[in-house]
Formats: structure tokens, sequence, C-alpha cells
């Protein structure tokens, strides 16, 4: 069988390790028998060509035979003396000689084949893509589809520790020889690659990814001699490889992460372990597989993050509090207090960890002291942080310096900080929540992620679900305009700019952080649309994304108001932005897979909030807890 034939014969299923110079191809799934005939002898595996990378997948160990010059791995195989090998369970091995190597490739005129920075070598053409990776296996290319390039370039973003696919670099820019660290296993990134698999069925790089970054919550991390609480995970890691202790002749992969030492304003990322739960429930909901997250080592990480973040500190809210740049916006932006994007991945991840923590005598002062966190969250968020044109005329006639538990203006709020642009801007139907709360200081902003998965987690109520859409329709030539979405609206400008991000010449007006334009957040929006059940507001913004995100290479994101121009640092081939786009899309085309990935609202914690907001309950006039009882996590 030549090897274009063998190409339109393979089927999702285990992929091939490597690519060795002998042309290896994977048989697994191809008409011939399970278990060939002949005697079998173990044989260690070589690769004579200069791919280390792809053989170094099977274990992550290399030996140098001086004498041949080749390069060997420690991987042991099984092959028939008539050519045929196997690599115990993960699909037959066919070996063709090179003679007949070359008579197969002269077979197909455009075919060649070609090596991939982070995945195995492919044999391509103009009608099929051969990659190896766990059941990455082919991707027809039909026409110029954006949604076949954008499968293609996330297969070759994915990254391999071991023989084992664990996630996504950031971006791979092959204009930019500057990579910084956009080379690394971003968590947060992650994030959409991770559901796009899920919603294709492949979930073997998402199950690795979950308990590899698992191990990474352990490792000690210091900056400057200080060690931050337990629990934290990495912002991303690296796969290095490094020489084996002992033998200067062997190597072997590790993961190097990265808790915010190293990376730039040396901020820890707040994010990553919110993301981390939210995943980790993803992929029981998609793939049915429970026992990953009843496993104990996953249980402990599941608590280690929750004890990290409900510890008790200095600060009297609910929210939680965090420095600037922790977050998506991971830069200086203004944020640092209580922003609302962490507030509403904080709320969703405890409300994923209740539903995944293991019901044991361990757990219960937890679940009661999360329980109390998720009621007061709520409250104070639908509360506190919501601005429409009722909410508005009531903050302009606030009285300041109240005293009292029956203080209306209980922030001491200023009326003169509604700005100019809020007036204009506020729609008459639709409303948002705004971006930060601080006493004396409302940030009106208008943050997209927040906003969204206040939305998908039920953060906010159905009402305001509503209104948070209804605003992002009337105001769509702010927030989408030539390429959605703003993370941001508006941008903070002149003197306001100087002072708020220090001169960020990252974060110049319409750029960036500061009110640029985000592809990636595509999938989030499509996500709270088909729960509201008004799709028709994503699919409208994924068409507008459809026209130009391909043909500008998949940017990082866009600049100026109405995001015409490629962001002036924006990276290509950005990875989150081509795998939010096919996240939106497979939404779009299946709007039930939607359910694995929302929170429904809790009856409790509704019932809770009504009778807090009730004006006759003299708990929300005194301000006391609901259960007197304290608990220690």
């Amino acid at each position: 069988m030549g090897i274009s034939e063998a190409a339109l014969h393979v089927v999702p299923g285990p992929a091939p390790r490597h690519f060795c110079s002998g042309l290896y191809i994977n048989t697994s799934q191809l008409s011939i028998p399970s278990k060939p005939s002949g005697k079998y002898r173990k044989k260690k595996c070589s690769v004579n060509l200069r791919s280390q990378s792809n053989c170094m997948r099977v274990c992550g160990v290399w030996v140098i035979n001086s004498r041949s010059e080749s390069l060997k791995c420690r991987c042991q195989m099984t092959e028939d003396i008539t050519g045929m090998t196997s690599n115990d369970g993960n699909g037959a091995w066919l070996k063709e000689p090179a003679s007949k190597a070359s008579q197969i490739f002269a077979d197909v005129n455009s075919q060649k084949v070609i090596g991939l920075e982070n995945g195995p070598a492919v044999a391509i053409d103009d009608k099929s893509v051969l990659a190896g990776s766990a059941k990455h296996a082919m991707h027809k290319k039909r026409g110029n589809s954006v949604e076949d390039e954008a499968w293609s370039l996330l297969q070759e973003s994915v990254v391999y520790y071991c023989g084992s696919p664990v996630g996504t670099i950031a971006a791979k820019d092959p204009s930019d020889s500057n990579v910084l660290n956009y080379d690394q296993v971003f968590i947060r990134d992650f994030i959409p690659s991770g559901i796009a698999f899920l919603l294709k069925g492949e979930y073997e790089i998402v199950r690795n990814f979950i308990l590899h970054t698992l191990q990474l919550q352990s490792w000690e991390k210091t900056m400057d001699c200080h060690s931050p609480g337990q629990g934290l995970m990495p912002a991303s890691f690296k796969v290095r490889t490094v020489p084996l202790d002992g033998d200067d002749l062997a190597t072997e992969e590790v993961l190097d992460p990265d808790f915010g030492e190293a990376a730039i304003g040396r901020v820890a990322p707040v994010d990553s372990g919110l993301w981390w739960i939210i995943l980790l429930r993803a992929y029981g909901k998609c793939s049915g597989d429970l026992s990953v997250q009843e496993r104990i080592d996953v249980q402990t990480g599941i608590k280690m993050i929750l004890k990290l973040c409900l510890a008790d500190g200095f600060d009297m809210f609910p929210t939680l509090l965090v420095t600037d740049g922790s977050c998506m916006i991971d830069r200086r932006m203004g944020i640092h207090g209580h922003p609302l994007e962490i507030q509403a991945l904080f709320y969703s991840a405890l409300l994923c960890a209740r539903e995944m923590l293991a019901p044991e005598d361990g757990s219960a002062d937890l679940i009661r002291a999360l329980n109390n966190r998720l009621i007061a969250l709520s409250f104070h968020i639908r509360e506190y942080y919501w601005v429409d044109m009722r909410k508005l005329n009531e903050i302009y006639r606030y009285k300041t310096e109240e005293y009292s538990y029956d203080a209306v203006n209980k922030f001491n709020i200023y009326p003169d900080q509604i700005s100019p642009w809020l007036v204009e801007w506020v729609p008459d139907k639709g409303g948002y929540f705004i971006g930060n709360l601080q006493p004396a200081h409302m940030d009106f902003r208008f943050f997209s992620l927040g906003n969204l998965w206040s939305i998908v987690s039920s953060l906010a109520t159905v009402h305001q679900s509503h209104a948070i859409l209804d605003l992002i329709e009337a105001k769509w030539s702010d927030l989408v305009a030539d390429m959605p979405f703003k993370i941001c609206y508006p941008a903070l400008e002149g003197q306001e700019w100087r002072i708020i991000t220090g001169s960020d010449p990252k974060n110049t007006p319409w750029s960036y952080h500061n009110g640029g334009a985000w592809p990636t957040l595509l999938w989030q929006l499509a996500v709270a649309c088909i729960k509201m059940n008004r799709p028709e507001i994503a699919a409208r913004a994924v068409e507008v994304a459809e026209k130009r995100i391909a043909a500008d290479k998949w940017p990082e994101y866009y600049d100026t108001k109405q995001a015409r121009f490629l962001g002036k640092q924006s990276r290509l081939h950005q990875t989150w932005s081509i795998a939010g786009f096919l996240v939106a899309k497979l939404l779009l085309d299946n709007p039930n897979a939607a359910k694995t990935l929302w929170n429904d609202e809790d009856a409790e914690i509704l019932n809770a909030l009504n009778i807090m907001g009730d004006p006759s309950n003299p708990r929300r006039k005194r301000g006391r807890k609901v259960l007197k009882k304290t608990y220690i996590v």
C-alpha cells in the first residue's frame, strides 16, 4: 500500500510515536492482520535522521552511538523478521525499505515529508495531512476552508512530553524570531485548545494536561527568597531537554514551570488554578471519565486551590483580592483590587469544585465555607457591581460620608465619578457589571471576559444576563466592529493612561489590553449566547471574524477603535485565537455541547439571595453573616 493510499485509510486512533528515516507508517487501522505471523525479538528503535525530537517522544531519553553517529532511544519495540513491528498495543508499524520508500514517494508528485517542531513528521499534500498525535490523525483540506486551516495549525501547536501530548504552545509565529515565552504552554491559553479537543472527542491531551500541571502545583517557587501560598498553579510551563544524571551521553525531558518569577512584571497568576478546576469539570462532562477528578491527588489539588482562595485575610469583602496583572490582563491596567474577571472565574470554580469534591468527612468544613462564600459573593456582585440607567441615576444622587449599617452609599462613591462617556454610552435597554469596586472607587469600564463569564457561571441573574447581551447588541460597533471582541471599553487615554499604566508603550490607547480586540473571546461569547438561547449574536460575531482572521494569519489581537489594524506587537498564529474561533464554530454547530461548560443557577443560593435581598431582613441591614459559626479552611 502506498503512502497516499494509507493516508486515506487512516481513521482517528492511536497515533505514531515517531517518523524514522525507514518510513514508519501507522497501520493500526489498516486492512492488515492484527498480529503479523512470524517470530518476534526485542529490538531498540533507532533513528538515523537528525529528527531526535520525534523519537524522543517515545520515552524522553536519548543515547548517541558515537560509531554510527545515529540517535538511539531507550524504548523497546518488537520486530518481526518479515519487517512488521508492534509497539506494545499502540498500533502496528509497517517498515518499508529505503528503496521502496523512494518508490512510494514517487507515486505522489506533489507530496513531501516535513518535520514539525512540536509534533511528528508529516506527510502532506493538497488532499490530506497525516499528523502524529493522540487521535489527531488526519484533517482533510477542503479548498481554502478557514476551519480546516485552523485545525491544521492547532495540531502543529501541540507540545509533547515523553511521547504524549500535554498542551499547546501560546503562538507559533514564523515571522518572529524573538519568541519570549510564547513557546510555552500557558494554562489560561490552553483552555480554548483543550475545549476544542474535548468537543472533537480527543480527550488524551486534556487528561495529560490536567495531571501534569497538577504535579507542578507542589513545586517550590520563590521570588527574592519569598514563596507564595500552597496551591498556586503555574502561569505556564515548558518542556526542556536536560542531561541525564550520571550519563553524559543521555538526556531526559523535564517540565519547567513559571509561577511568575520569570514573567514580565513578576506577577503570580491567580486565574490559572481557577481555569484548571473549570477545565477539569469540562473534561469529566465531555468524556464521561470521572476517574480523573476522583483521584486522591486531584482531589487534593482542588482542595489546595480552594484553601488558597478561601483563606481569611484583612479583606472585608467576599470578592477575591488580587494584584494588578494577575489574570488575562497581565500588565498594569488599574485592575488591582477586586477585578470582575477574577470574581466570575472564582464563582465558577467554586461551583465546579463543589460538584467534584468527594463527600467525605475531611471535606465537610471546606464545603460549608465554600457555600458561605458562594452566597456572599453572588449577592455582592449582583448588588454592587451592576449598572444600568436606573442604577446610574441612583449613583448620580448618592449622598456621601454616610455612616451606619443602613447606609445606601456603602462604599462612599462620589457621584462625580460618573464620566461623560458613561452617560452617553449606557443604552436605555441593557446593563453590565463594572470592572472593579473599592472604597470611593468604581471602575465603570466594560470588561468583556468578566461579563461573559458572569453569564456562563450564573453569577449574573437571568435578567442581568439578557441585559448584558442587549448592551452588546446595542453597542455592536464599539465592542465588535471589524473584529470581535473588545477586551475592555473604553480605552485609557491621555493623562489617565500615563498615570494608570505607567505610560506602557504596549498598552497605548485602543491596543493590546487597553481597548484592543481579542478573537479568542469568541468562544466565551458563544457559550454565553447559547446559554441564554440567543446564538444569533455569537453567529454574527463569528461571521465578522471569519472574513479576516485567516487572511491576517490568526493574530493575537487587533488595534484601533474599530479593530482595523493588526496589533503592533501582535504574534501571528496565536493558538488561543485559533482555538477560540474553532470552539465558537463547534458550539454553534452543536449548541447542546455548551451545556458541559456553563453552570446552572443553584436553587439554594437563589433562595438565600432572596432572603438577603429582602429589605426587612435584619441580616441585610446589620451586615451580619448568614451563618454565625465560622469554619477553619
